[in-house]
């Protein structure tokens, strides 16, 4: 949201419409990507498996070669991401692959293998569904969320992958989360969005930022009046912009859930002096439209927020 409105003020050529069908095309390429690093762990799986193949096809063979460790080949989370039907189907739909980064995969397998957790994991004589699956949700946190590389190959691919990564992985250990031993190929991943609500509310969070801009504009001002806001950074003011769009105008949104939001979003896109300032005049902003009745919450537990 706050990089397609970031787009928009920047565009001599402003639409809302065209802004919109941006938003919800920014919002696709996430749940594109979403897929693609679960199918990156049946990658390196299927790596590793050749390698254990090519061992035991040398010529002379070792005893090692001949009886290799075949825990994470034959993980069994890994084995119902494979089988899994809503994965598959919008894998080929999709036509995403690894097939051209031959590099990463084998990057990440070596990087994998000489890690700590793989050495504990493939070493323990413990073999359950909890000990696979608790491995992969490690390889996500502990290697692919820290790696150069796939954040490398990822920006080479898509514009719209470049801040994606952290969140779109966090979603990914929910998805985990889900699966237990008794999960079959039917098993359901997280859908695009959480229900007709979720979308309707990306749509009117843009539209509503945008058309009370002015609004909206001037109580930043009133609020800053110690700031030139000429020189406050504008990945600020959009930030701020769209805090106020949910106080005022998304009454079943505690205002305290608004204020955590945008201060999170805050630690990624600004300094920490700005960090501070943000939360500054959000909060004095707040203050003042609560004593003007301006914020009108509505719902279990909101009235009189």
């Amino acid at each position: 949201m706050l990089q397609v409105l970031y787009a928009y003020y920047s565009s001599e050529e402003r639409s809302i419409n065209n802004t919109e069908k941006e938003l919800f095309f920014c919002i696709h390429k996430s749940y594109d990507l979403y897929h693609y690093l679960l199918a990156l762990v049946i990658e390196i799986a299927d790596y590793a498996e050749n390698r254990i193949e090519l061992k035991q096809n040398k010529h002379l063979p070792t005893q090692e070669d001949l009886n290799p460790n075949t825990k994470f080949v034959t993980n069994l989370f890994i084995q119902q991401l494979r089988s899994n039907r809503q994965l598959t189907a919008y894998l080929n739909q999709t036509k995403l692959s690894w097939v051209n980064h031959p590099e990463l995969i084998r990057e990440l397998y070596l990087i994998m293998i000489e890690s700590e957790m793989y050495e504990s994991y493939i070493n323990s004589e413990v073999r359950s569904y909890m000990d696979d699956r608790k491995f992969i949700e490690k390889m996500f946190n502990k290697i692919f969320l820290v790696s150069e590389e796939i954040c490398e190959v990822l920006e080479e691919q898509s514009i719209y992958w470049n801040d994606d990564i952290e969140f779109v992985i966090s979603v990914i250990i929910k998805t985990i989360k889900r699966f237990n031993e008794l999960s079959d190929s039917d098993q359901r991943l997280m859908p695009l969005y959480k229900d007709d609500e979720d979308r309707v509310f990306a749509k009117e969070l843009l539209r509503k930022s945008i058309i009370n801009h002015d609004e909206i504009q001037t109580l930043i001002k009133v609020h800053s009046s110690n700031w030139d806001v000429d020189r406050i950074a504008f990945m600020d003011i959009l930030m701020m912009q769209l805090a106020i769009t949910e106080f005022l105008h998304f009454p079943s949104i505690p205002t305290k859930v608004t204020m955590n939001e945008y201060i999170e979003l805050s630690k990624f896109y600004s300094t920490e002096k700005s960090r501070n300032f943000i939360n500054g005049i959000l909060d004095k902003t707040l203050k003042d439209l609560k004593k003007e009745g301006k914020i009108n919450k509505a719902g279990r537990g909101l009235v009189g927020e």
